[in-house]
């Protein structure tokens, strides 16, 4: 998920230690975002991974795709899909990357039936390379995803993503969800990934609770999990991303580093 500090609205927890990394200061004075990419917002960007070009479209792609490989796209942020981000405050002043920071990552993956559908993941464009190769070797492997839908489409709301267990990149959070200052915070920066949330819970030491549910806390083999030495384990780490980057239990979260900087891979 993220590191975590002040308790939410409405918890009878006390301040914690991070789960995105650090203990969250004031909010931070706000500095209007630019954004503007200097081509055409939603042209796929060149990868160095084999890349199959499909429509593009702002939200999640829906349907079962026929694909028998991962056929990773890097785009920029379509304008709808800006949009859409700015309205649930996803990007807004005090957030540390800009448009042209970030990248649209669609690419297939398995459902929880084995059917091939495509997802949408949001991220720093200096982890684009790493994100497309690590989603290749994931469906590669077979691993089950449930969702992958970038958070605006649950408003915002990192809760509300874990519910739905919900494969997901950058977010930089509101006050009151679970987060560290956004300048440092990896989601904020695009350069996190929580994958299957359900699966793979956090303690949440704000109420010393897996969330979103205690069922799966076990480390033990199951779908859709995530366990040292496993297959997601492997495409990630293999790069240098680094899991549970926390002192508690974060099974969903891959980061490149808190705090998080610019990364070279």
């Amino acid at each position: 998920m993220t590191r975590s500090s002040a308790p939410a609205t409405g918890s009878s927890c006390g301040s914690v230690a991070r789960h995105d990394g650090g203990v969250r200061p004031a909010l931070i004075v706000p500095v209007l975002l630019a954004a503007a990419c200097g081509s055409t917002p939603d042209a796929p960007v060149p990868s160095a991974t084999a890349i199959t070009a499909s429509a593009s479209t702002p939200a999640t792609p829906t349907g079962t795709a026929t694909a028998t490989a991962a056929d990773p796209v890097v785009r920029r942020i379509p304008d709808a899909q800006w949009r859409a981000m700015q309205e649930v405050g996803v990007v807004r002043s005090g957030c540390p990357a800009t448009r042209a920071d970030l990248r649209r990552v669609e690419v297939n993956f398995h459902d929880w039936d084995g059917d091939v559908q495509r997802g949408v993941l949001v991220i720093n464009r200096d982890v684009a390379q790493d994100v497309t190769r690590i989603f290749t070797d994931i469906f590669d492997a077979g691993f089950p995803i449930r969702s992958m839908k970038p958070i605006e489409e649950f408003g915002g709301d990192d809760n509300a993503s874990m519910a739905a267990d919900n494969t997901s990149a950058y977010n930089c959070r509101q006050a009151g969800q679970a987060n560290s200052p956004a300048t440092f915070s990896p989601h904020a920066n695009g350069r996190a990934i929580d994958i299957n949330p359900r699966e793979n819970p956090w303690l949440d030491p704000r109420c010393d609770c897996f969330m979103p549910t205690a069922k799966n806390a076990a480390r033990t083999p199951g779908k859709g999990k995530i366990l040292e030495g496993g297959p997601v384990w492997r495409a990630f780490t293999k790069r240098g991303w680094i899991w549970q980057d926390i002192a508690t239990p974060d099974y969903q979260h891959f980061d490149t580093g808190y705090p998080s900087v610019a990364w070279k891979g």
